[in-house]
Formats: C-alpha cells, sequence, structure tokens
C-alpha cells in the first residue's frame, strides 16, 4: 500500500511538473478547478474558473490574455492573479506600494512555484517579484478536494533600504466572466444581524466594508454569495460563497468592467490603515475561503460546514457543553448563594455546565452595572466572598461543568487598570473622549497590553484549572482612534490591534488547547473563520425572540455548521411557547438563560426531555448534513433538517411562524436520506401528556417517498414547531 501510495504521489508530481513546464499551475479541488498561467511577458494570469475538467490535456490549451475593451487596448493584459498599482491597469489593483523613492507602481512577474500535501489537501505556493524594486509576494492556495473548498493569503516583503508603505493587500482576486451576476450579502446591527438581501451586480463597484475596528462586523458580516447568471437559489443554479478570515475591518470589491467581467477582491479595508513595510518584514493578508456549487447555497454551505468542522473550527470534530446562562435570569445581581442555587437547576434541568456571565469582578470600582470595573479581574469580594474556587466547588458539588464571562480586550474608565494606565486604552489626545457602551477599547497592538489580556485567561485557570470554558465578550467597536504605543505610526493600528488579538488567542490555545471557548461581541458581531481557530463556538445575537431567531440561524448558516452556533432559550418574546423556543435553539449549539422558577411543571418536564433528546441526537445536528427546506424569506413557514454522514439517522424541524388563516399547506419534501432505505417517522419534543397529530407519526416511508412526496408537517397554527427523528430500519 505504501508503495503505491509513493507511486501515485510521484505521478502526481511528475504531472504538476509537466503543466508547470508549460508554464500552467493547477489547482484543483474533486469539483473546481483554477487554472493559472504564465504569458510570455512573464506575468501571471487566471487562466480558467470552474468546473473540474476531466480532460488533463486540455489545460494547456487555454491563452492566458483575455480581451478587454473594443480598441483592443487592454488585450494584452488579460485577467492578472495579483495585479499591481500603478502601471496600466485601470481597475482595482490587488496591492498598492509607494517605494522608498516615492515611486507607486508595482509590477509583479513570475519566478516559481511549488505544491504540497497538507492535511487535508494540497497547498500550493507561487512566488513572484517585481524585476525593477526588491519586491517579493508570495501567493498561497489550500485546495481541500473532498470539501470542494480553496483558502487562499497573499505574502507581501520587500528588501529596499527604506520602509515601503503597504496601501492596498488584498488576499487574492478572482475574476468571472458572465451575463449577470447577482450578490447576496449579509447585513446587520445589534439584535439584527445575518439579514440577507441580494442585488445585481452592474457596472461598477459594489463594495461591502466595515470601518470598525472591534467588533467589526456589527453592520457587515464578512462572507458574502454570489450568484452567477441568476440570484443564488437553495438547491440549484451555480453559485459561489466567499468568507475571509479577518477580525477587524474587512472590505469585499465586486468590480464589473467596461465589458461585463467581475472582479471579486477580498481584502483588509485600507481605510486609514497606511501601513508601514520594513525591510524583510512580511506582511501576511488574511485567509479567504470559496467554494463553488452547481446545485444551489444549500449544497456550497455542505462544503463549507465540513471544511470548517475538519479544518479550521477548534474542535471542530469534539463535543459541545449544553448550558445553563444565569445573565437573563439575574443580571448584575447575584451572590454565591444564589449561583449555587442555579448550578443544581442546571443539574436538574439536565445540562452539562454553568456559565457565569456579567458581574462577578472589581472591588474598588465594583461591577454592578456596565459603567464600572472592566479591567479589573479580580473576584468581588462582596458578592463571592469564596472567589472563583468556591464557584467551581459548588459546581462539582451540584455535579456540572463550571464556565465564566470575560471582556479581557475592553476597559472602563471607572476602574483600577484605567486609573494606573490610560495609555494602554485607545483614546485620542487633545479632544473630547467617546464612550461607547461607558468603555474603551485597550490597544492590543501593544505587546504589555497583550500580556495583561493573556493574563486574564492565564490567570483564572491557573488558579482554577477546573474552570471548563470562556464565553469571550467584545462589545464596542474602536472609538477615539489613537494608539498612544504606535505614536507616529497609526496607520497600522487598526492591523496590527487584530494581529494583537490573534497573538493573545494563540498563547491562549497553545496552554489550554482543550478549553472551550465561546465568542461573542454585542451578539455576532465577530463571526470569521480565522477567529474560530480559537473558539469552539460564537453567540449569533442578543435577540433571543424565537421568531427572530429563525431569520437571524437561516442567514449564518449558510456559512457556519450548527456546531459552530450558539442558540439559547430565554424569556424574549414570552408570546411564544417554551417549546417553541427551546425547538428554534435545538436546532443549533442549545444552552438555556433563563431561570427554571419560571417554568411551570409540564414546561420544566418538556425541557428535560428537550435537552435528553438533543443530547441523545447531537451527533446528527452538530455533526450531519444540514438541509435548509423551507426559507422564512419566502412564506410563513420554515424547515431545516439534518442528515447523518450514514443517513441512518435525521432530524427535521418545522416551524410555523405567522400563517394567514385557510392558507394552503404543501408537504415538507425531504433532502439527503437514502432513497433505497426506509425510515421510521417519529414526533419528538412533546409537551407532556400530548400526543403527536402528524399524519406521519409512527409510519415509516421509503426515502425516496420523504425526498419527493414529504410530509404534512405544518400547520396553520402561530408559533408553532415540530421536532421529527427519522430512523432507518
Amino acid at each position: 500500500m505504501k508503495k503505491l501510495f509513493l507511486l501515485l504521489m510521484a505521478l502526481f508530481t511528475l504531472a504538476q511538473v509537466n503543466a508547470q513546464e508549460k508554464n500552467v499551475i493547477q489547482i484543483s479541488t474533486d469539483n473546481t478547478d483554477l487554472i493559472l498561467q504564465v504569458a510570455p511577458n512573464g506575468r501571471l494570469y487566471q487562466a480558467y474558473l470552474g468546473d473540474k475538467l476531466l480532460n488533463k490535456q486540455d489545460i494547456n490549451n487555454f491563452s492566458p490574455y483575455v480581451k478587454g475593451g473594443s480598441d483592443g487596448s487592454v488585450s494584452t493584459r488579460g485577467w492578472e492573479v495579483y495585479p499591481g498599482s500603478g502601471a496600466e491597469d485601470y481597475f482595482e489593483p490587488a496591492v498598492a506600494i509607494t517605494h522608498s523613492d516615492g515611486n507607486p507602481s508595482t509590477i509583479l512577474r513570475y519566478v516559481s512555484s511549488e505544491q504540497k500535501a497538507v492535511a487535508g489537501g494540497t497547498e500550493t505556493i507561487i512566488n513572484l517579484k517585481d524585476n525593477q524594486y526588491p519586491v517579493e509576494v508570495t501567493l498561497h492556495y489550500i485546495a481541500y478536494p473532498k470539501e470542494n473548498v480553496i483558502k487562499t493569503w497573499s505574502e507581501i516583503k520587500h528588501n529596499e533600504k527604506k520602509p515601503v508603505t503597504l496601501w492596498r493587500y488584498a488576499s487574492t482576486m478572482l475574476y468571472f466572466s458572465g451575463n449577470e451576476y447577482y450578490l447576496t450579502e449579509f447585513s446587520s446591527d445589534w439584535a439584527k444581524e445575518a439579514q440577507m438581501s441580494t442585488q445585481p451586480l452592474r457596472f461598477g463597484k459594489k463594495v461591502i466594508d466595515t470601518k470598525l475596528g472591534s467588533r467589526a462586523a456589527m453592520h457587515t458580516h464578512p462572507f458574502f454569495e454570489l450568484g452567477i447568471e441568476q440570484p443564488a437559489q437553495e438547491t440549484q443554479g451555480r453559485v459561489m460563497l466567499g468568507t475571509i478570515g479577518w477580525t477587524g475591518n474587512f472590505q469585499f470589491t465586486f468590480e464589473v468592467d467596461n465589458v461585463g467581467n467581475l472582479r471579486v477582491i477580498p481584502a483588509i479595508n485600507p481605510y486609514a490603515s497606511d501601513y508601514e513595510l520594513k525591510a524583510n518584514e512580511v506582511f501576511t493578508t488574511p485567509e479567504f475561503m470559496f467554494t463553488f456549487s452547481n446545485n444551489g447555497t444549500g449544497e456550497a454551505s455542505r462544503n463549507l460546514h465540513a471544511w470548517a468542522r475538519n479544518h479550521q473550527l477548534k474542535d471542530g470534530q469534539g463535543d459541545r457543553f449544553t448550558l445553563l446562562n444565569n445573565w437573563e435570569n439575574t443580571y448584575f445581581k447575584f451572590n454565591e448563594e444564589l449561583l449555587s442555587e442555579l448550578m443544581k437547576e442546571a443539574k436538574h434541568l439536565g445540562v452539562d455546565m454553568f456559565l457565569l456571565d456579567d458581574g462577578w469582578f472589581g472591588n474598588k470600582h465594583p461591577r454592578n452595572s456596565d459603567n464600572a470595573g472592566l479591567g479589573d479581574w479580580e473576584v468581588m469580594k462582596s458578592k463571592l466572598p469564596g472567589g472563583i474556587p468556591a464557584l467551581v466547588k459548588s459546581a462539582k458539588e451540584a455535579g456540572v461543568k463550571f464556565g465564566i464571562w470575560i471582556e479581557p480586550e475592553m476597559v472602563n474608565p471607572k476602574s483600577e487598570l484605567f486609573e494606573k494606565h490610560p495609555d494602554w486604552a485607545i483614546t485620542l489626545p487633545n479632544r473630547e473622549t467617546y464612550y461607547y457602551r461607558n468603555q474603551l477599547v485597550l490597544d492590543l497592538s501593544n505587546p504589555k497590553v497583550q500580556d495583561f489580556v493573556f493574563g486574564v485567561v492565564d490567570n483564572i485557570l491557573t488558579e482554577n484549572p477546573e474552570v471548563a470554558y470562556f464565553k469571550w465578550d467584545c462589545n464596542s467597536p474602536i472609538t477615539n482612534i489613537y494608539s498612544p504605543y504606535l505614536k507616529n505610526k497609526q496607520g497600522q493600528l487598526y492591523i496590527d490591534h487584530v494581529r494583537g488579538i490573534y497573538n493573545v488567542l494563540k498563547r491562549v490555545k497553545e496552554k489550554y488547547p482543550n478549553t472551550p471557548m465561546m465568542l461573542c461581541s454585542g451578539g455576532g458581531a465577530r463571526c470569521d473563520y480565522e477567529a474560530l481557530k480559537y473558539f469552539t463556538e460564537f453567540w449569533c445575537s442578543d435577540n433571543t425572540d424565537p421568531i427572530e431567531r429563525l431569520f437571524i440561524q437561516w442567514g449564518f448558516s449558510q456559512i457556519f455548521p450548527a456546531k459552530a452556533m450558539s442558540a439559547h432559550v430565554t424569556s424574549w418574546n414570552k408570546k411564544t411557547s417554551v417549546k417553541f423556543r427551546t425547538d428554534v435553539a435545538s436546532m443549533c449549539k442549545l444552552g438555556f438563560d433563563l431561570g427554571l422558577k419560571e417554568l411551570n411543571a409540564d414546561e420544566l418536564t418538556y425541557c428535560q426531555d428537550a435537552v435528553a433528546n438533543w443530547t441523545r441526537l447531537k451527533k446528527v445536528i452538530l455533526d450531519g448534513d444540514q438541509y435548509r427546506l423551507v426559507s422564512p424569506y419566502d412564506g410563513n413557514h420554515m424547515s431545516v433538517m439534518y442528515a447523518a454522514p450514514d443517513k441512518n439517522k435525521a432530524v427535521l424541524y418545522t416551524y410555523d411562524i405567522h400563517p394567514r388563516y385557510a392558507e394552503k399547506l404543501l408537504p415538507v419534501k425531504l433532502q439527503g436520506l437514502d432513497a433505497g432505505k426506509m425510515y421510521k417517522v417519529k414526533e419528538i419534543n412533546l409537551m407532556p401528556n400530548r400526543k403527536s397529530n402528524l399524519d406521519a407519526n409512527e409510519k415509516t416511508y421509503s426515502g425516496d417517498y420523504l425526498m419527493k412526496v414529504g410530509i404534512h408537517a405544518f400547520t396553520t397554527n402561530q408559533a408553532f414547531s415540530r421536532v421529527i427523528e427519522l430512523t432507518a430500519e
């Protein structure tokens, strides 16, 4: 077997060498080819991006040149893979450099390339160089064949005598030629995350960007869908899904040129970020991940979900904790005795962990509201005289794990930290300070601040190694934009601040690799795949109204697997039942944020049963293939299902939102089953003493029937839900 593997690798390498001898570089998944070609002028062009080519000889038939104008003025340029600024290209560049002598032009030529095996795929490394200035760019592509995902980023460096200034630094540039392009974007605000809208792309530029610095995705999220020839649809049509891994200011540029070709340029937002790059310093751009499907966004999402679980998400193959959080039950008003009782409630509910939220720290400036204490990460003695050790002990006695909330990147001006280190906060000199939520952002470009933030986690876990979980919050964008540490290099603040965050997170992961953490940012304002290398999940929204959550979770599911999405049952929208709220949350990583005393006996029994069912079925929900069956954007109902990879088990969720009177109800047609298998249908998560009125309940159907005919699961009831388990017999 080993000899066969070595032979195949040798043949693969020979094929790549033969291709590269013809100045062709092929980057491939099982379903997609990206073909790059070196032209006679020595520059690198995109020759093809599309479905996998079956005949390998065809890759040598491409021309690197793409006609660009009726007068022939751009016919010898083509689609340059990483075009520089200041030369003959009239459109957006990938890289822009002002050299130390003031020259603003960069022209990159191909030098070499190599391909090597990496975990889960193949990495292609391409070296480019300017022949007039000592500037080098290295392009990286990792193709994941099975998941049909390509990850790409670039590295920029130089060897000039003096620093150069970078003012554009894209992760990559991709080109499309078609008649129509449709962009689906994801706008956001607090409690209104991941709102989807679609528009055609016409001549000119459409730019999606953020300038918030921290909590950067509060207004727009770092991902998009591109429909080719038609708007992106769930089960049919050519689509691309793209997302950038950057927890700061990002920018997507969609530029349709004079002849109707489209450039897609993912990048760090260059706003207020002219970056001084020293000789031999490497500027690494964020990773950009993308996938294609000819069968709509559902298949493309499943590509990204599988890739994330297999290769990107922290502990993507591991387990997740159900939990009870105290925030909406107690807010800042609690003590050791009350928390001890809530831990017993968590055990009674059947969840794995109790999570203590905000309000546990600060002594000189007690954290009894959001206007004091941030930065002073010492347990408040008046509330918690036994400290964290006493809480860990109480949790252990109750039979649950203990987790805790932190917001280590922020500081209240009313804190001991700010009194001692005002220069650690991002604040403007000579101007009145603006406070967002009574707080400021710590300057993570400063290594001393990085040490402090790492110490928040390290000190807690050193003293309390049994702390099992962190909820890491970030509630303010960067205001008063000036770094005392960077002084005359303010153009580096937005970038170096984010890199400082990553430095801290890398240290945490290296020292505590098995500690799960939730990524939170006033809701879902941090939701990118670079941060999720260090976090097991993210908080989608502070809005836990279950009807709103249907839309929010639908939007986020386009890019992220259920395993990465935290959803809690709360008291938001009490007009809906506890069952409906729980069924909505159980589509994702399940948690609770309410007191059991709010529940009557039947509601409590229902929640206990729902937790038990979710725990029993979580491998299907968290690791199965997701199928979005009915969109809440298209009518008054919603349905999502998960199917196990072996197709022996599935879980179907259906929701009636606000049906019309006497509305015609259509059956829900399932997906992802084995047409030849027989499935037992059973409605679960029923209220005590209630029997299912689902026509299909306790009956057996073929997968073929369920996918072609479906089952009548919708009703005309307001805010009504079903959870249906399907088991192959």
